[in-house]
């Protein structure tokens, strides 16, 4: 059975498919790319359609990562097929838990940098959007931190699963 992983934020341009092209190529190292799947989405529709940031396509790439977008907002719908949904900052992770149908829903819905020991009570990832170069290689750094301790609670939950 498939293990699935959305990642969101605002308008799904910048921190999610970040976070999503970066944990997929720690799930395809991890060799799990047979049993996990990763997406992202955006809680609002403004730049459905789109691909992502040029500034985050740009920061990805010259950090050695590839992978096409397409934005996308996440629908309530999802929930009943996905394990975790990961919110990049806590108007996310608001915004998520309300949409979500059931308790058991809102139980699946986490803040990225939560899998990051060194994150201390800071959570969010910052929205580099309005910003230059510098915010999306910090968004990167991030999401990079908190990719190793993510992908280890995922690995415990499918080995759960295959056990």
């Amino acid at each position: 059975m498939t293990y699935r992983v959305c990642f969101v934020c605002t308008g799904n341009i910048c921190r999610s498919p970040m976070a999503e092209i970066v944990f997929r190529a720690r799930v395809t190292e991890a060799g799990l790319d047979e049993l996990v799947e990763v997406d992202s989405a955006g809680t609002g529709g403004w730049h459905e359609g789109d691909g992502a940031d040029p500034r985050t396509v740009a920061v990805l790439e010259d950090n050695g990562y590839a992978g096409g977008h397409t934005a996308r907002q996440f629908q309530p719908s999802w929930f009943s097929r996905l394990d975790l949904v990961i919110a990049l900052d806590s108007g996310h992770l608001g915004a998520l838990r309300r949409l979500a149908p059931t308790e058991q829903d809102a139980r699946k819905v986490r803040l990225l940098r939560s899998y990051d020991p060194a994150a201390g009570d800071d959570l969010d990832v910052p929205d580099p959007y309005y910003g230059g170069t510098d915010g999306f290689e910090e968004c990167l750094e991030m999401v990079e931190a908190a990719s190793t301790g993510l992908l280890a609670a995922v690995r415990k939950d499918v080995e759960g699963r295959v056990a």
